[in-house]
């Protein structure tokens, strides 16, 4: 008896256009789901750039918080009100606001984030802002970070190489004097890093004692759920008191349930997968009509309607895993270009590999089940 699996391969290399076109539906897929996958990843990932680095281990926000971008104000009173409760050791406040920066090559504006922080409590975990945080306590001076799109101008290249940036942002001249890496985001093109009064001269609207987050630091041994959970019954119902972890969990529910984007990643892998299955039904559902005259004849023979199924399923299995590694192959270098393009984390991980592969398995497989309903026509009397 020959086995199912050399069956298979020997029919799919039968014909050879139609095994290239079942490859090349499965790669497609593949890389769609892959790309989609890595979008919505990077997404979420970079909702969540600034927060991850926040020195904090509960963080307070106004009640009606939803993303970072979009910043809800509360009373710099909550904060301060939090340094008498046991377990507290510091806090610090974090100011956040989009400003007009002005390119000062090309003159041209477009918005850009800016954070404002107390530089005599730091705030953020932001590889050069600890360094160069010192600098901000000066007048109009403010950091740049070299992650931002290039439409911002040729600042990073220029602080590089020893000299500072005089522009202006939302028409009040600054001066960049240190660089910081954080990245873009699907919301953030552009950041910069300034102390809390410049800050509010940048942004003279935002009132003076109305912070976007305040940020709390616990004492070694502390417990955070009960300073979380008394600081929530203490406070009025003006402000939530998060874990870092819950804030960011919160910011990723945000852009997944809340904005068009995160259903439209969502939908496309949904897509590839549909595609994925008509390819790759129309590719089994042509082979078993060929072949129906050798189906029957097999059963003839006495192999069972069991074995002609494994036979369809192992072809599916060879067509999802050569499909898979040029697909694959296309991703990686897609997410390269995409990452240094835009700025967004996109990295291929083994993890996220993994993922692709157990979809498009599954997708190849529910194609074959599909296309069995043929071999049921396949009956030893049609050989006569």
């Amino acid at each position: 008896m020959i086995s199912a699996s050399r069956l298979a391969w020997l029919q799919l290399r039968r014909e050879k256009v139609r095994l290239v076109i079942a490859l090349t539906g499965v790669a497609f897929a593949v890389l769609l789901m892959s790309m989609q996958i890595g979008f919505m990843d990077a997404l979420f990932r970079s909702a969540v750039n600034v927060h991850s680095r926040l020195l904090a281990d509960l963080v307070i926000v106004d009640r009606g918080y939803t993303t970072l971008v979009r910043p809800i104000r509360f009373s710099r009173r909550r904060l301060y009100q939090a340094l008498g409760f046991d377990g507290v050791a510091s806090v610090s406040p974090l100011y956040t606001g989009v400003a007009r920066w002005k390119n000062p090559a090309t003159g041209g504006t477009r918005e850009i984030f800016i954070l404002g922080v107390d530089p005599a409590r730091p705030a953020l975990a932001i590889p050069g802002v600890e360094a160069a945080l010192a600098r901000v306590r000066y007048p109009d001076i403010v950091l740049y970070d070299e992650f931002s799109r290039p439409e911002f101008g040729p600042v990073a290249p220029i602080v590089r190489a020893g000299r500072d940036v005089v522009t202006e942002v939302s028409d009040r001249q600054v001066t960049v004097k240190a660089l910081f890496q954080l990245g873009t985001s699907f919301g953030v093109d552009g950041s910069i890093v300034t102390s809390d009064l410049n800050f509010l001269r940048i942004l003279p609207f935002v009132p003076r004692g109305a912070l976007s987050m305040g940020l709390i630091r616990l004492r070694p041994g502390a417990d955070a759920a009960a300073v979380q959970t008394a600081l929530a019954r203490a406070f009025p119902r003006d402000v939530r008191v998060f874990t870092k972890q819950e804030l960011m969990q919160h910011e990723i529910g945000y852009w997944a349930a809340a904005t068009p984007i995160g259903f439209v990643f969502s939908f496309g892998v949904v897509m590839g997968l549909i595609v994925g299955v008509i390819i790759v039904y129309q590719i089994l559902f042509a082979d078993i009509a060929d072949h129906l005259a050798e189906y029957a004849t097999l059963k003839a023979l006495g192999y069972t309607a069991r074995y002609l199924a494994v036979v369809v399923l192992m072809e599916a299995t060879i067509i999802a895993v050569l499909g898979y590694v040029p697909g694959v192959a296309i991703a990686w270098r897609l997410y390269a270009l995409t990452r240094s393009a835009t700025m967004l984390p996109m990295t291929l991980t083994p993890e996220r590999g993994l993922l692709v592969l157990g979809l498009t398995l599954p997708m190849c497989w529910a194609s074959g089940l599909i296309a069995m309903r043929k071999l049921r026509a396949a009956e030893p009397a049609d050989i006569l």
